[in-house]
């Protein structure tokens, strides 16, 4: 055992300054002195597998396939965890996925979720990846290191917050489960037409920009668009409805009937339910009168029983659309002009990514009007059901 400690100390105090190499060769000259036995004293004090010390003894002992230029073997070394393990990737997204964040105009994402807590829930039943390992691995999957401050989007946090997140997701896996549709729905920010500058850089040849407008005003005849985006997470598809009148609930409720007719009836033919998750506010809000309203009208069109999940308040880059499709757009027609409605389509069209993400877009020339009052007798007659759990959140519409 003395001997052993021995061996350990000087390894401590060399470990630091060696490469893969030299501490093969610093064990194999070790285990050469101790005779008999050594290899197996070396590799206790030291760690390094019996294999290694090996090698290391039959390069002491033929200097000549000792190479300079080379510290590890071609071909040699141990798998990445990814390699060895081919699930932990998909098992560290589906932890994580109820709690990730993004921002549209930038395809990082960050989670709420510390390394250190990932690692436990993946190590429950055996060892695979240590905290430190989980933020390598986080940093491929384009994920990024963010300040706390980065998740406050305003307002007061309700204290069900992640509950409903939990709420949501196991929601969301239920329906997938059964083959039925889940889509995650928003508006992107609206965005001007015509020869303004977008942010985001090009490849242009030297001295030879792009030239836009000085002034961002709005062209009077080309206006803006409003691009409502769905997405539907199993197939990872994305569809956008780019509109040109007034952000409304009728608009809204439109773009996600547009999508079925053009793709959710093709894609779930034996769809009975849908599940629409969405923000707390805009043109799809949980106190907005209309969105309840047409959404009862396409729900009795469709014959089918819409359910609908919003987001707490404040917490809207949680919506998957955020970092699954809005930040690909962004950054797909980063740097470019949006000179008319065609660009647009085409930009949001042309969308993918590395991952499978494939989008279709279309350009919808209906006038939307704002300011639409909707009655207590109105709202009366929908037949809505509030789940117990945040009725106000969590609701289905029947037909």
């Amino acid at each position: 055992m003395e001997k052993q400690k021995e061996i350990q100390q000087k390894f401590t105090a060399l470990e630091n300054h060696l490469n893969e190499k030299t501490k093969r060769l610093w064990c194999g000259v070790e285990a050469i002195a101790l005779g008999k036995g050594g290899i197996t004293l070396v590799s206790k004090a030291t760690g390094i597998s019996h294999p290694t010390i090996r090698r290391g003894i039959r390069e002491i002992n033929n200097p000549e396939t000792i190479t300079n230029d080379r510290i590890r073997q071609e071909g040699g070394g141990r798998k990445t965890l990814e390699e060895s393990d081919e699930t932990l990737r998909r098992d560290i997204e589906a932890l994580i996925e109820s709690e990730t964040l993004g921002s549209p105009e930038s395809p990082l994402k960050w989670t709420s979720k510390s390394t250190q807590n990932i690692a436990d829930e993946l190590n429950q039943t055996r060892y695979r990846i240590s905290s430190r390992s989980i933020i390598r691995v986080l940093h491929k999957m384009d994920y990024s290191l963010q300040s706390n401050r980065k998740t406050d989007e305003g307002g007061k946090n309700n204290p069900d917050r992640d509950k409903q997140f939990k709420f949501i997701n196991k929601k969301a896996k239920k329906f997938q489960k059964n083959n039925q549709p889940v889509i995650s729905v928003d508006t992107k920010k609206k965005e001007n037409i015509g020869n303004f500058k977008n942010n985001g850089l090009e490849y242009h040849k030297k001295g030879e920009p792009e030239k836009v407008n000085v002034y961002d005003f709005i062209d009077k005849e080309k206006g803006k668009v409003s691009p409502y985006g769905i997405y539907d997470p199993d197939k990872n598809k994305g569809w956008v409805n780019v509109g040109i009148s007034a952000d409304t609930a009728a608009f809204a409720v439109n773009s996600i009937r547009s999508w079925w007719y053009d793709t959710g009836k093709k894609s779930y033919k034996d769809a009975r339910e849908i599940l629409i998750t969405a923000d707390c506010g805009g043109s799809n809000g949980y106190r907005v009168r209309l969105w309840k309203i047409k959404l009862q009208k396409l729900a009795t069109e469709l014959n089918i029983i819409i359910n609908v999940s919003h987001f707490p308040p404040g917490t809207s880059k949680w919506n998957k659309i955020e970092h699954k499709l809005f930040c690909f757009i962004s950054k797909n027609w980063r740097g470019k002009p949006l000179i008319d409605r065609a660009t647009v389509i085409n930009l949001i069209g042309s969308t993918k990514t590395k991952t499978g993400l494939t989008v279709k877009a279309k350009l919808d020339k209906n006038h939307y009007e704002k300011g639409i009052k909707i009655s207590d007798e109105e709202l009366a007659a929908v037949k809505i059901e509030r789940d117990t759990f945040h009725g106000e959140w969590n609701y289905k519409i029947r037909p």
